[in-house]
């Protein structure tokens, strides 16, 4: 992915009349290439964290897929969906149960443990607040769910909502403002 490097090391080499052999550790050229590493890595580095970030609705639009998938791509009833959210939202509990009963009584909880811990409640939080997900109740939003391919930029032309747990239907706007 190192764009500006092979950009900067293209021009110098055009400037040289050929290949770079050797540069002196201070001048110009040297300091370009340096820059051009820097801004590449810091690229690399903010690309990664937005992927990061991005991963758990990723993950959560991929469930609603496979789901809507075993339902032979219909629109699914309030009951129906509320179902696959409160599955989704308990997905963690038994790793959780497991992690805090292999812990010795009196000993802190672990960092995994801590981690589940922090997920199923911020996720409960969510279902009770409203939980954001695809349109699952549209014929064109479940079609459209069908053909996404997992990538990011597909998730805008989808309609999403906030279901809460008491059953209020609200549309949002994609990406999610949290």
């Amino acid at each position: 992915m190192a764009k500006t490097l092979e950009k900067t090391r293209k021009q110098i080499q055009k400037k040289r009349n050929g290949p770079i052999t050797a540069l002196h550790q201070n001048s110009r050229d040297s300091k370009r290439l340096h820059k051009a590493q820097i801004r590449d890595n810091r690229l690399e580095k903010i690309a990664d964290a937005r992927r990061k970030k991005d991963q758990p609705l990723l993950a959560r639009v991929t469930f609603f897929q496979e789901f809507v998938q075993q339902q032979a791509n219909q629109p699914l009833t309030l009951e129906a969906i509320q179902a696959k959210v409160s599955e989704f939202v308990h997905q963690y509990d038994e790793e959780y149960a497991e992690a805090k009963s292999t812990r010795r009584p009196g000993r802190p909880a672990s960092m995994k443990e801590d981690l589940l811990k922090m997920k199923v409640e911020a996720l409960e939080k969510e279902h009770r607040d409203g939980f954001y997900m695809p349109d699952l109740t549209s014929e064109t939003n479940v079609q459209l769910l069908d053909r996404w391919e997992g990538s990011w930029s597909f998730l805008p032309n989808l309609a999403w909502v906030r279901i809460s747990a008491t059953g209020n239907v609200r549309p949002a706007k994609f990406p999610p403002s949290e």
